[in-house]
């Protein structure tokens, strides 16, 4: 759910760091790329950098997350 979550969103919240920023600038004129185009992927490289920690903590600790959900609707 959450990596379907971060592709729908990705071109809202991919804005990108400005030394990624300099570098999609920089970058865009050269191998023949547009600069839409070129842009789009940096912001989803980060998107996907970004997104591996929080899967792997979920996948890491997905029992105590369940347990956590289960105490607070059983209150």
């Amino acid at each position: 759910m959450v990596l379907v979550l971060l592709l729908a969103v990705d071109t809202a919240f991919g804005q990108g760091c400005s030394q990624c920023k300099m570098l999609s600038e920089q970058g865009s004129g050269h191998g023949g790329m547009d600069d839409a185009t070129f842009g789009s992927n940096i912001n989803l490289g980060i998107l996907y950098l970004m997104a591996i920690p929080y899967i792997l903590l979920i996948f890491f600790f997905r029992k105590k997350i369940i347990s956590g959900f289960r105490n607070l609707i059983g209150k």
